[in-house]
């Protein structure tokens, strides 16, 4: 969970907003209107997109920190005695105009960036940085923090008030508020220098998923991808200007979706091996440089902290407590899941041996017989479930639906609202009762302009304190189809969706006073439980037939159909475990390190080898799920020493699958006692109690081990 404060800190190291320099007197004048400067009168204060030009970021910026500061420097330096209304709270309040841009900055320059954005975000990553940490190594607000914290028994506070300053107390000793000032001051250097270094990685990573756009010459060589994937490619050279050739963008995964429909042996290998060498190819998109620094400051940062290293300083405020906890859970997770692997690969070479192929299976085989394999063993193949998975329907039938039948939702589309960009939708989202909950915002599409992966935003986070409402965004990279053709989803999109309305739902759904605690501000290995949980409904038989139909003759999927879906849930588990893992893994091996112990540039690769190595995961027809160098969740997105979080929340996730199937599965009653105890707390309670609350039990790995094939 973060404050305003730690907030805007891991949003600088993290997402590397940046800002220009101040504006000339003629470029203040044409800022009277800025609209970052007023509250947005819009319904639930949704940023006005029509109104916003990306000229008002800087000044917003400038003149937000510039009133936080003087926000900062009044509770710091008042006469009056610290009190939690005019420390605490003051804090809580301060900074809304910052708030403001920076909430609407962060999402676009994730969603839909260009040269401005780019050019503002990496120019004042570390001034951002030196702003949060003016506040929190401020020697005389820290005073009146830690005074407040040593009293609190004697406050007379709620619990959310007494946690908040428990908090606020923790992110400051964090931050390095105990330093000496010839501390303080390298503090102040090493956040600066990994905020613009975070800033260059990002940027780095989508110029070059972009720049690695695989060109085609002939359509020969795409047999197996569909009409509808072969006009996408012939629109996606079209866009670069390649007119008569065809283009495959790629995503920022390692594997890509082609991989699994075409034929040409040659082309599959191509674009395997283009998107695994991203970032480490020299040139100016390579990223060995940005992360080794990057890895070499974390780990003095820590250092200087008093940790032994940076995934020890992380994991300290996470539910996982240590190093040796998440070390030990991976490690038993790996073998089970090699072997399923190994025996999954075994699978794949009979299968293409009998087809007559004399090859050796590679990493660019595996999803192309994968889906052979499955075609003969449960008699259909992923192509054959796409015409029942249109889009609108999945959202509508199918990810409202269950939200409508859990808990009471209705949606109703705001058409006349603004947004960022053509293809971004808003909806009103309304409680059972009918009151107003907030706005929900869906950008579907993949674009240049737009980062890889899905992910949810808050534009606007739930307040009691701030009389605030949400507006929540779900980001996608759903490939967008010919003008006129349907958007037809793959199960995995599917699933995707259904699990980003999952983090949606943790912000709708959370009633809370202070900012600090709001909606998804709970630990990082505990964000991603919500939206897993989320997930089940795609497959909850009552959903799936409601959303499951054909796009253009209205039919339903068949039951035969249906029940071999269902019936593939173990299937290719072996891999996808293990290449999450593998990435996982890396993850605590960059960040257990020393300082002297990071490698050098044109070590990274080798750092790589000798880590999945010695966890018994260096599979080569499994590359993790992301190599290093375009790793964007553990060196831009939050997420370093963290990305066990999926798996350590799937523990939480699939125990709580097992209670919804107990007590009847798609029911109101369940629904709510879902919110009640968990989705509405937000960070104000502790993350595991919330687990107990909802659950009445410790959580149960058992149903994990069940679902992966690893029991």
């Amino acid at each position: 969970m973060t404050s305003k404060l730690a907030g805007m800190a891991a949003a600088g190291l993290a997402l590397t907003i940046a800002i220009g320099g101040a504006p000339t007197t003629a470029a203040q004048d044409e800022m009277a209107d800025n609209p970052f400067f007023a509250e947005s009168p819009l319904p639930h204060q949704l940023p006005p997109f029509d109104r916003i030009d990306d000229a008002h970021y800087a000044p917003a910026f400038e003149r937000g920190m510039a009133d936080q500061i003087a926000e900062i420097e009044a509770i710091a330096g008042a006469s009056e005695p610290p009190t939690f209304e005019n420390t605490i709270v003051a804090l809580e309040r301060s900074g809304q105009l910052l708030n403001r841009v920076a909430a609407t900055f962060f999402a676009l320059s994730s969603a839909d960036t260009n040269d401005a954005i780019n050019a503002i975000r990496n120019e004042m990553a570390p001034r951002l940085a030196a702003h949060t940490d003016r506040m929190l190594l401020d020697a005389g607000l820290f005073a009146r923090v830690e005074s407040l914290y040593e009293q609190r028994a004697d406050l007379d506070l709620d619990d959310e008030s007494r946690r908040l300053v428990e908090e606020y107390y923790v992110d400051f000793v964090r931050a390095g508020a105990r330093l000496s000032d010839a501390e303080k001051e390298r503090m102040q250097a090493i956040n600066a220098r990994l905020a613009a270094l975070s800033s260059r990685f990002t940027q780095n990573v989508l110029d070059e998923v972009n720049a690695s756009a695989v060109v085609v010459e002939s359509r020969d060589e795409l047999a197996g991808l569909s009409e509808g994937q072969i006009a996408a490619a012939v629109a996606a050279a079209e866009a670069r200007e390649l007119e008569g050739r065809y283009v495959i963008p790629l995503l920022n995964t390692s594997g890509q979706p082609a991989l699994a429909s075409l034929e040409d042996r040659g082309l599959r290998e191509r674009i395997m091996r283009t998107s695994l060498a991203r970032g480490s190819q020299g040139g100016e998109y390579d990223n060995r440089g940005v992360i080794t620094e990057m890895a070499r400051l974390r780990a003095e940062r820590a250092a200087m902290l008093g940790y032994p290293n940076h995934a020890a300083y992380i994991l300290e405020r996470q539910t996982a407590r240590t190093v040796d906890a998440v070390n030990e859970r991976l490690a038993s997770l790996a073998p089970p899941a090699v072997a399923n692997a190994e025996r999954e690969a075994a699978d794949l070479q009979a299968m293409a041996a009998a087809e007559g192929a004399d090859l050796e299976l590679a990493a660019w085989d595996w999803s192309y017989y994968t889906e052979k394999v499955r075609a003969e063993r449960y008699a259909f193949d992923a192509s054959q479930l796409r015409p029942y998975f249109e889009m609108d329907n999945v959202l509508e039938n199918g990810v409202f639906f269950a939200a409508t039948r859990l808990y009471g939702l209705t949606f109703e589309e705001r058409p006349e609202l603004p947004v960022y960009h053509p293809d971004v939708r808003v909806w009103e989202v309304f409680d059972a009762g009918g009151e107003a909950l907030g706005l929900f915002i869906g950008d579907f599409y993949a674009r240049p302009s737009k980062r890889g992966g899905a992910w949810m935003n808050a534009y606007v986070s739930q307040s009691h304190l701030m009389e605030t409402s949400p507006v929540v965004g779900n980001h996608l990279n759903v490939p967008k189809p010919p003008e006129g053709e349907p958007t037809l989803l793959t199960f995995d999109e599917v699933t995707t969706m259904f699990h980003e309305f999952g983090h949606a739902l943790h912000g709708f759904f959370s009633d809370v006073r202070y900012p600090y605690f709001a909606g998804t501000s709970v630990p990082r290995d505990f964000v991603e439980y919500p939206s897993q949980v989320n997930e089940m409904w795609a497959t909850w038989p009552e959903v799936l037939r409601n959303y499951a139909v054909h796009h253009e003759t209205g039919e339903p999927m068949p039951a035969d159909l249906l029940d071999r879906v269902l019936a593939t849930q173990q299937f290719n588990q072996g891999f996808a475990t293990t290449e999450y893992l593998a990435a996982s893994l890396l993850d605590m091996a960059w960040h257990q390190i020393t300082a002297d112990e990071v490698p050098d540039a044109a070590g990274v690769e080798a750092f790589e080898a000798a880590a999945l190595e010695a966890a018994g995961v260096a599979l080569e027809t499994v590359p993790p799920r992301y190599r290093s160098t375009y790793f964007s969740h553990i060196w831009s997105s939050g997420y370093s020493a963290g990305y066990y979080s999926y798996i350590w929340s799937e523990v939480l996730d699939a125990d709580s699958v097992e209670w919804f199937k107990e007590n009847g599965g798609l029911l109101r009653e369940n629904g709510d006692h879902f919110r009640s105890t968990l989705l509405s707390k937000g960070g104000s309670i502790e993350a595991l109690d919330l687990f107990r609350a909802f659950r009445g039990a410790e959580p149960d790995i058992g149903p994990l081990l069940v679902r992966r094939g690893l029991n």
